[in-house]
């Protein structure tokens, strides 16, 4: 049977605790003076991917435990936004209202500390961080299970800012209802992302045949709709629920249990190498016979591994196609910077969209 801690050893052990709150308190705040310091040096850059991404890795591998390396990452992030926020406070757009996975994804790459700007659309998105509304853009290129975003590729083409980060997010899809739904016979329709509506489709066919699908132009949206229409119920994130008060009448209802988003964070400036990083390309080639095998060419002859080809359908003429790419490595590598070099000479069309560091997972 086990022993029963007396009030004596507890006092001690909360003693303990006190004590070195107060340790972590004074270092953290160190921690923000010299942030402050350092803030006052820079010129011109604002935040650092490449150097918050080194600190994470070096924290993760140093990490002795019992904490997780992801829950150590985390508790360094936030220490790290409140540090940035104590220096400027960040502002990032993404697509609005609150609620959405865009602006999970912002919290999950910058912290709570940063500000987020929400916008009605992609295209607002990217211009606020364009015109200096926002310090960055979050937006989604890519899930593992429904592909491309179409009109997010179309943008990278045409803005001129460059891609700095990159935001690996595991999209957990809850079904959202009211607080006074308690079943799903009760439900009539389910308001939700036209994405969100694909990744869950097997469970709605199964669980919920009768009722009507909405896609709406966000999932927050969608949380927003299901307050003020009885019988409806939305797919969105347990933010959303959050922020809406809503319940979750059923949990993790996406077809794919590793079902992840990839987001890519735009700003005016570039990041430096940081050790683990890539870089993506658009390029355009001529419509004919092996123009593809030789524009891949001389990734092989110098070395360099691709990570991502995607094409997608060139907004200057009929059946032309651009083609984005992801390689292994910074720009500023001499053999990827080779590579590059002999690739556009072969392209119609060569953009470099930016070197960054690989997402954590």
């Amino acid at each position: 049977m086990a022993e029963t801690p007396s009030h004596s050893s507890l006092q001690d052990l909360r003693t303990q605790i006190d004590a070195l709150d107060e340790q972590l308190l004074h270092l953290i705040n160190a921690r923000a003076r010299i942030a402050g310091k350092i803030g006052a040096l820079k010129t011109g850059v604002l935040y650092r991917p490449e150097r918050e991404a080194q600190v994470l890795r070096q924290i993760k591998a140093a990490n002795p435990g019992p904490l997780r390396d992801d829950t150590v990452a985390f508790l360094f992030r936030e220490i790290m936004s409140a540090c940035l926020a104590f220096e400027r406070p960040v502002t990032v757009s993404c697509l609005g209202p609150e609620g959405t996975y865009s602006e999970s994804a912002v919290v999950h790459h910058f912290g709570h500390a940063v500000h987020t700007l929400f916008c009605a659309n992609w295209d607002e998105v990217m211009r606020a961080a364009e015109t200096g509304g926002a310090d960055f853009a979050v937006i989604p290129v890519e899930n593992s299970s429904e592909g491309a975003v179409g009109r997010t590729l179309d943008l990278l083409v045409e803005t001129p800012l460059k891609v700095c980060g990159e935001i690996l997010l595991r999209v957990r899809q809850q079904l959202l209802v009211a607080p006074e739904v308690n079943t799903l016979q009760q439900i009539e329709r389910v308001y939700s992302h036209g994405q969100s509506l694909g990744q869950c489709q097997q469970w709605l066919n199964t669980f919920l045949p009768q009722a009507q699908r909405v896609a709406v132009s966000s999932n927050a949206e969608a949380a927003s709709l299901v307050m003020h229409q009885p019988g409806s119920a939305a797919i969105a994130g347990d933010l959303a629920a959050e922020r809406y008060g809503l319940k979750v009448l059923h949990a993790n209802i996406e077809d794919e249990s590793g079902n992840t988003t990839r987001f890519l964070v735009c700003g005016s400036q570039a990041a430096a190498a940081s050790g683990q990083d890539k870089t993506s390309l658009v390029l355009a080639v001529r419509n004919q016979p092996g123009a593809i095998y030789e524009l891949l060419a001389p990734l092989a002859q110098c070395g360099v591994s691709m990570t991502r080809l995607e094409s997608r359908p060139a907004r200057t003429a009929l059946w032309e196609y651009v083609f984005f790419v992801d390689l292994e490595g910074h720009a500023a590598l001499a053999h990827l910077g080779q590579a590059i070099q002999a690739m556009g000479q072969k392209a119609l069309f060569c953009k470099i969209l930016g070197s960054y560091p690989v997402a954590a997972r």
